[in-house]
């Protein structure tokens, strides 16, 4: 057996472990409920009621100020830690289901998915820790250094269409139920199966329609060379509860947000992990 045989058979053994399983399963339902709270700040936005940035350190911020909050987050962290090593392991030598050049997008995906749990996990423990810095000021910082650099604007104006393209691949996503074939659909109920078509159809949408609104506002940073246009997904929602019927619109971004997070419920047990 050749080194790189022996490296992919040592992966798979440990991709294969049953208290990683255990520890991402955790993972995804501390991600639905990451995802119910964002709904939540995002529904009291909608009526200028809302308290905490509308993103995912707000979401922790309100996980960690409720009862036995600050122990909950330490478990989302550490699920979200699994779930990082589970993603890595995946884009290694995983999606042995798919051929040819959806294999290599999905293990593409994967890499990408990994790098997100890990920064959400790094944003649930600077909670934890109290760092007070908001995700927004970090990504305008971010925004202002690139521009500042030769070509930055250019860098800056491509990162904003690539997450715009990525909200309208997240609703076509949605709408095509690709992620059945991540799912043990065989072992749902008929009932099952179509609450959670309703609620992976609902939350996808919902999410492209965010992430497609904070590429916009990136790329219009970039165009305006004005880096206050881009502070993340606090800000996108703001947007939307900006425009005509914006009122409207986000409470069924909330309602669809939710959606996901339940969503998550159902891969935290049906997912193939």
């Amino acid at each position: 057996m050749t080194t790189v045989n022996e490296a992919g058979a040592a992966a798979r053994r440990l991709g294969n472990n049953k208290w990683l399983e255990r520890l991402t399963r955790i993972g995804l339902v501390g991600y639905g409920v990451t995802h119910l709270l964002v709904g939540w700040i995002a529904l009291q936005l909608a009526f200028g009621k809302a308290s905490k940035e509308g993103d995912q350190a707000g979401a922790f911020k309100t996980l960690a100020e409720q009862p036995f909050g600050k122990f909950l987050l330490i478990v989302v962290a550490i699920g979200l830690a699994a779930m990082t090593v589970w993603q890595v392991f995946e884009a290694a030598v995983g999606h042995t289901e798919d051929r040819g050049r959806e294999r290599v997008f999905e293990r593409v995906a994967s890499v990408f998915k990994a790098g997100f749990y890990a920064y959400l996990g790094y944003k649930a423990v600077s909670v934890l820790q109290g760092a007070g810095k908001s995700s927004g000021d970090q990504q305008q910082q971010a925004t202002s250094s690139m521009m500042d650099n030769g070509g930055g604007r250019a860098l800056v104006g491509l990162i904003g269409l690539a997450i715009a393209a990525i909200g309208v691949g997240l609703i076509w996503y949605g709408w095509q139920k690709k992620f059945n074939k991540h799912l043990k659909t065989g072992q749902m109920s008929a009932h099952e199966r179509r609450l959670s078509d309703k609620l992976g159809i609902g939350g996808y949408a919902a999410k492209g329609t965010v992430y497609g609104t904070l590429g916009v506002l990136v790329l219009v940073a970039a165009m305006q060379h004005d880096p206050n246009e881009s502070r993340g997904l606090d800000q996108a929602l703001k947007t939307l509860a900006e425009q005509p019927f914006g009122t409207v619109i986000l409470v069924g971004v909330a309602i669809g947000l939710a959606a996901y997070g339940a969503f998550c419920f159902f891969q935290a047990k049906y997912r193939k992990v």
